[in-house]
């Protein structure tokens, strides 16, 4: 999609963990050049898909609803991971399917409390419930990772929609200060509630996030802190859980 970024980050990824990546332009799918059930993950990147133009990722999504509904539910039915960090996030909350049920809009993305685009590494920990990521991201762990949004503070079309993602332990990774404990601005970059940085819809193989896993794969890519603490990159780690599943799905 014209305006998206950071697919080439997400292929390196991808290819690194021992898949075979292929970019598709939501051109393809609209004229049925390509099928997505043919793939088994779908990652929507990050950037500023269609200029942001009436909301960060509506165009996209729309574009997405209109041409893939039925395939879309189709795969999230089967348990195919759907995985969206930052304008990706945005595009899986005006599709619809990531929140507390599917098909209904009941989250978003705002603008950052900030007012400010933030651009920075921040920490996150590994806070939810995820067959995906259990016993395989330490919860213990505090792990460096880069945004770069100004419309990432999550809200909710009430509390309970967000007592449910709590409850369902759906709110999977959280902002956290330097040493791990709450995070506060900057560490929270937009004012996400109970420093939410990602969450799984009804389905939890659709994953959203503000953070970039795909930025942080390799060490050099650490600041000089986290490689002085040893820090495993978060991409690494979550790119390689990925395979481990769709290698067990399959």
């Amino acid at each position: 999609m014209e305006g998206t970024n950071n697919d080439s980050e997400a292929f390196r990824s991808f290819d690194e963990a021992g898949f075979e990546p292929h970019y598709i332009h939501i051109w393809e799918i609209e004229h049925s050049r390509v099928s997505l059930e043919d793939f088994n993950v779908l990652f929507i990147p990050g950037g500023f898909s269609a200029g942001d133009y009436v909301r960060a990722g509506a165009i996209f999504a729309a574009r997405l609803k209109n041409s893939s509904a039925k395939l879309l539910k189709k795969m999230v039915e089967e348990g195919t991971p759907i995985i969206g960090p930052c304008n990706g996030f945005q595009v899986l909350t005006e599709t619809g399917i990531i929140g507390s049920t599917y098909g209904k809009r009941d989250i978003a993305l705002d603008v950052n409390k900030s007012g400010k685009f933030e651009c920075r590494t921040v920490f996150i920990k590994y806070t939810g419930k995820s067959e995906l990521f259990d016993g395989i991201l330490d919860r213990n762990a505090i792990f460096e990772i880069p945004v770069a949004h100004k419309e990432g503070n999550i809200r909710f079309l009430d509390n309970t929609v967000m007592e449910k993602i709590l409850d369902e332990k759906r709110n999977l990774f959280t902002y956290v200060g330097p040493e791990g404990g709450p995070a506060e601005y900057p560490w929270n970059p937009n004012g996400s509630v109970h420093d939410i940085a990602g969450i799984s819809g009804e389905y939890a193989n659709v994953i959203g996030l503000m953070p970039h896993p795909e930025r942080i794969y390799y060490g050099y890519q650490l600041s000089t802190d986290g490689r002085r603490k040893n820090m495993k990159p978060f991409g690494e780690i979550f790119f390689t859980a990925l395979k481990k599943f769709v290698e067990r799905k399959n």
